[in-house]
């Protein structure tokens, strides 16, 4: 069971599940939910080597293994620590 850690809190995620409806439930806002609009940007604090690999939307934003969009990451194992 992978964990995702933010604010002190820990959430419990099935290993290879998306965070995109837990990290709504902390506050993290949403537009298209389809690596489109950058409204869901996350910073990763730690555990970057936990998340999937980088897609190709990601990539045109200009975006790097620490800075993800919520909507296309998904916590593979282990822990991984955000902030928005």
């Amino acid at each position: 069971m992978a964990k995702l850690l933010y604010n002190g809190k820990e959430i419990e995620v099935k290993d290879g599940e998306a965070i995109k409806d837990y990290v709504r439930e902390l506050g993290v806002p949403f537009g298209c939910e389809h690596g489109v609009c950058g409204t869901c940007q996350i910073d990763i604090v730690s555990g970057e080597e936990n998340l999937n690999a980088l897609n190709e939307a990601e990539e045109d934003m200009g975006r790097d293994r620490t800075h993800r969009l919520a909507c296309q990451c998904k916590v593979l194992k282990g822990n991984v620590e955000i902030r928005f």
